[in-house]
């Protein structure tokens, strides 16, 4: 989730965005000042960028991001690096793609600000968020033919509880995947407010300090529209086999699921050998091509939590490749 409420000023509507562990994140990757090529592939509105460009005049981005409202946004927060800045609408999975037709062979950082915005969870019309009744989209690009009311409509019954299951951790998910399969044979599902209603009706109240019973369905639906794990996945891969050597990679995620692919790939990534236990001899000739700097996961600092409680989840862990 990345450029969150408050901090500094910029856009076309002026936006107010304050991006979470903007400190921690300045420091790993941009300090000290040096010739920099950088890869932001969830640039959201610049936030995390625009201070790294600004902290490092030598630096260069490569902003890529899939929301085009986004883009429009982050293009006017830098533009007073425009010499210095390239910025494509897609998927961060394709970064070598991009870098590539940018003429750059590698990247000295790669940062990935994981997850959903604030913009995107703030404006309504696009369906992230049960505060407000509105079409059931959630769609990061909307080119993807793939929306909410789309998976509700016509997934299996056994496809609905794997998505409430592995994304959303819900432990009814048969019960809630039965639910929607009944309610869309009367009529097809369209509606935020509808889909919150019945998740409170099938759920049940959250107990008090959970979050609400629509949080973890939304979650798990946003996830499956736009891939979010697997896009982690081959981004990460992506990132490490583009890094230079002594390049960062700096990850910002917000739930289990996303931190637990970042942690493991970390550990993965910074071990030689990755035999199973017990394996008499190494056969998988694996190679360390990290070395992790966050023995355990940065988190927001009190004074940034007064600012912007949502940075209350959000967790870095940083790499360097070797």
């Amino acid at each position: 989730m990345s450029d969150k409420a408050t901090g500094f000023r910029g856009g076309r509507d002026r936006y107010s965005h304050q991006p979470v562990l903007y400190r921690e994140v300045v420091k790993h990757i941009a300090e000290p000042e040096r010739p920099l090529r950088l890869i932001d592939g969830t640039l959201g509105c610049g936030g995390h960028s625009s201070l790294i460009l600004r902290s490092n005049r030598q630096a260069e981005l490569l902003g890529i991001d899939r929301d085009g409202d986004a883009l429009e946004r982050a293009a006017d927060v830098l533009a007073f690096a425009a010499g210095r800045t390239r910025l494509v609408r897609g998927a961060y999975a394709n970064m070598k793609d991009y870098a590539a037709e940018a003429g750059w062979a590698s990247a000295d950082a790669v940062l990935l600000d994981i997850g959903v915005s604030s913009p995107q969870l703030d404006d309504f019309s696009r369906g992230f968020s049960f505060r407000e009744d509105a079409p059931l989209d959630m769609r990061m690009d909307r080119r993807s033919p793939v929306t909410a009311s789309r998976i509700l409509n016509n997934s299996s019954f056994e496809e609905l509880a794997r998505i409430f299951r592995e994304y959303g951790e819900i432990q009814r998910y048969g019960k809630l995947a039965k639910a929607i399969v009944e309610r869309r044979e009367e009529r097809p599902w369209s509606s935020t407010r509808e889909l919150a209603e019945l998740c409170e009706k099938v759920l049940g109240r959250s107990r008090k300090g959970a979050p609400p019973a629509p949080t973890l369905c939304f979650q798990a639906l946003r996830i499956a529209v736009n891939d979010e794990l697997g896009e982690l996945e081959k981004g990460l891969e992506s990132a490490i086999d583009l890094l230079a050597p002594g390049g960062i990679l700096a990850v910002i995620s917000f739930h289990s699921l996303e931190d637990r692919i970042v942690k493991n790939k970390f550990r993965d990534e910074s071990t030689e050998c990755i035999c199973p236990p017990g394996c008499p001899v190494c056969i998988c000739h694996h190679k360390a091509r990290l070395k992790v700097l966050t023995k355990k996961p940065l988190t927001a600092a009190a004074d940034e939590l007064v600012d912007n409680p949502r940075a209350a989840c959000a967790k870095l862990r940083v790499a360097v490749k070797i």
